[in-house]
C-alpha cells in the first residue's frame, strides 16, 4: 500500500469514501483525488457563479480561484432532471470543474463523458491527460433529480 500522496477517496452510492487498512489511510500520488474533489467537493448548492452566497466555505479566503472547489456538477446532478438532454450541461461542468488542472499545467488534455447507465444515475467518465499518460477515471452518482 502507498502512503505518499492523498488519501484515495472513491465514489459509492451515497457519496466518497475512503479505505483504511490496518488503521492507514489508502493513499494515491495520482489525480484521481483531486478530480473526486473538483466534482463533488464543493457545496451542493454552489451553481458556479462568482457572486454565489453558498461557495464552499473554504473558497472565501483562497485568492487563487484555481484553488476553489465549485464543483458545479454536483449541483447540477442535484438541480436538473435526469434526462438525456441534460447530460451536455453535466459534461460541461464537469470540464468547467476539471479546468484549474489545465490552468495550473497539472494536465495537458481533459475529456469527458457522461451518461445514463441505469435508472436515476449517471456516469461520468473522466479521461486526463498528463506528463504522456492518458489516466482515467469513472464516477457514477446518483441524479437526486427525479422528474
Amino acid at each position: 500500500m502507498a502512503h505518499d500522496g492523498d488519501p484515495l477517496l472513491y465514489q459509492t452510492t451515497d457519496g466518497g469514501n475512503i479505505n483504511v487498512v490496518n488503521g492507514i489511510f489508502e493513499m494515491s500520488g495520482g489525480l484521481d483525488t483531486a478530480a473526486y474533489l473538483s466534482l463533488f467537493g464543493g457545496n451542493e448548492d454552489d451553481d458556479g457563479r462568482n457572486d454565489n452566497s453558498f461557495t464552499w466555505w473554504g473558497n472565501i479566503d483562497e485568492i487563487d480561484k484555481a484553488k476553489h472547489y465549485r464543483s458545479e456538477t454536483q449541483n447540477l446532478l442535484q438541480s436538473l432532471p435526469a434526462t438525456s438532454n441534460n447530460l451536455r450541461r453535466i459534461k460541461e461542468a464537469a470540464k468547467r470543474d476539471l479546468q484549474w488542472m489545465l490552468d495550473k499545467k497539472v494536465a495537458t488534455t481533459i475529456e469527458a463523458t457522461v451518461t445514463i447507465p441505469t435508472l436515476n444515475a449517471v456516469k461520468i467518465t473522466i479521461v486526463i491527460g498528463a506528463l504522456g499518460e492518458s489516466l482515467n477515471f469513472e464516477f457514477i452518482e446518483n441524479w437526486k433529480v427525479i422528474k
